[in-house]
């Protein structure tokens, strides 16, 4: 009897041990939520393939901020994202955002590339990204890639006019 309590403590302790990580986990993986110092900027992309909720924001390799959330326009059939990024960030209006990936397996997370522009996206919430380049798809780059027939070179000459001229040697005919 005496082992049997000491087994059924060790397990109501695993239990609740399980239950804290599991209440954690939920509390803080419902939505990525942005700090007092940052401000939010959406950006419009025709795919966001591998992009989630809480993913990087980098300027120039340097985390900047995160994606704050992810929605879909129904009406132009594209994603908007919401990004929050630091007050430090200044960007300007024609800054460029895309999404890329750390390697072949690794996450997906936003890039900004800032321009030249002398004026500056609002920093009050309204701001939006206008420059935009959705995920490309590595399967489908490789498909196509794979399915392609024939060389560049007879490629070309089958689609040029005086390709007939190329092929017979000069005087002969």
């Amino acid at each position: 009897m005496r082992e049997s309590a000491f087994e059924t403590l060790i397990g109501a302790a695993v239990l609740a041990v399980a239950a804290v990580f599991l209440w954690f986990a939920l509390a803080r993986g419902g939505e990525a939520s942005a700090s007092g110092n940052q401000y939010d900027v959406t950006a419009r992309f025709n795919s966001v393939s591998g992009l989630a909720r809480g993913s990087d924001v980098r300027i120039a390799g340097v985390k900047a901020g995160i994606v704050k959330a992810i929605d879909g326009d129904p009406e132009r059939f594209e994603a908007v994202v919401t990004l929050a990024l630091d007050t430090k960030w200044v960007l300007p209006d024609d800054t460029d955002a895309r999404v890329s990936t750390d390697g072949l397996l690794g996450g997906a997370y936003i890039a900004l590339e800032p321009g030249a522009g002398m004026d500056n996206i609002a920093q009050d919430g309204t701001g939006e990204i206008q420059y935009t380049r959705g995920s490309v798809d590595l399967l489908t780059l490789f498909a196509s890639f794979a399915s392609g027939s024939g060389s560049s070179e007879e490629n070309a000459l089958a689609d040029d006019p005086l390709a007939e001229d190329l092929e017979a040697p000069m005087g002969v005919e």
